[in-house]
């Protein structure tokens, strides 16, 4: 059975003085609101074909309708302070390789010539070397000023005292540089060999950042005196782990690179350097500095070495807090 679908015809009920009119003639509104009204009206008077009962509320088809334009979408920037999920991985261990050691190398001469600058910012301001300072400026103007009346030969002058002053501390603080220079190779040995071999070289712990070294540490492990004793008089037959039995661990260089330092680094290195030297010295090895480590070179009086004594006494204070943790970890095993 066939539907008879008719269309109903909506001239014949509306005249020109109906709502249609009325409806165009709304300003801002005008033909299209009508005729999408009647659009509407009459797209659900008309059944489709198949047969369909339900409504259209659409009066457009989809496919005539365009979709909305995307939004514009502003991506978040992380913050520059973030931290990423991908930092490299921090890593201490014994430098093997000719390229590690020549890189710890470096590091260490770096920490000795950086003792040119705190030398020299210490001398700036130093109460002995003020006086003269202000001294020489009180003459310049008094020969400058009160005598001569010229204010551009006293500022010349005065100026002139003032880079005499720095460049005179620049000079007596040039021997860091040097020292910086002169550290080879023989001096990881013990008998000072231009070239010794890797089992007679000192053992040089270091820190990486990734694939950047960024501290580094030279550990001498000394037999005792008994053991020493012992080869010296023949006995050749024992290992040298045996011979390392009853001995010390001495640091000769420790050292960080600046940005990097304060930040726990240096503590590892002594850590590690404990741990080393009680494993192959014994449980009760000591640890210590070297005396004549590789930033012990002074140049000028003891006066002026006050910022050294004062690094000296706070890697000797670090160095004593890592021995009383091991010893608290050791009787907490025994406990």
């Amino acid at each position: 059975m066939t539907h008879v679908v008719r269309e109903l015809d909506l001239n014949a009920y509306c005249r020109h003085d109906t709502m249609i009119q009325r409806v165009s003639a709304v300003p801002g509104l005008g033909l299209k609101t009508s005729t999408a009204f009647f659009i509407f009206l009459r797209a659900n008077l008309v059944a489709s074909s198949s047969g369909s009962s339900m409504p259209i509320m659409d009066p457009i088809s989809s496919t005539a309708v365009s979709s909305p334009l995307p939004s514009p979408v502003v991506a978040a920037k992380p913050p520059k302070d973030a931290v990423a999920d991908d930092l490299p991985s921090l890593s201490t261990s014994i430098l093997e390789t000719q390229s590690d050691k020549e890189d710890a190398l470096r590091l260490i001469a770096d920490s000795i010539a950086q003792q040119r600058q705190t030398s020299s910012s210490y001398l700036v301001f130093h109460p002995f070397l003020l006086p003269p300072l202000v001294a020489a400026l009180a003459g310049a103007y008094q020969y400058a000023w009160v005598y001569r009346q010229d204010i551009g030969t006293s500022l010349i002058m005065a100026c002139g005292v003032i880079m005499t002053y720095l460049l005179g501390i620049r000079y007596f603080t040039g021997g860091y540089i040097q020292a910086a220079e002169e550290l080879r190779w023989s001096w990881l040995s013990p008998s000072s060999s231009p070239n010794p071999s890797p089992t007679e070289q000192d053992l040089i712990l270091g820190v990486r950042f990734g694939e950047q070294l960024i501290g580094a540490l030279v550990l001498r492990l000394e037999p005792s005196p008994s053991a020493a004793h012992a080869s010296n008089t023949g006995n050749k037959r024992r290992s040298r782990s045996s011979l390392l039995r009853g001995g010390r661990g001495v640091i000769r260089a420790w050292t960080v690179k600046l940005k990097y330092r304060r930040q726990g680094v240096g503590r590892d290195l002594l850590h590690d350097a404990v741990r080393i030297t009680r494993e192959r010295c014994g449980r009760d090895a000591e640890v210590g500095f070297a005396a004549e480590h590789a930033n012990s070179r002074i140049f000028l009086p003891e006066t002026f070495n006050t910022p050294f004594r004062r690094s000296e006494r706070k890697a000797a204070k670090s160095l004593e807090k890592v021995l009383a943790e091991w010893e608290g970890a050791k009787r907490r095993r025994k406990l």
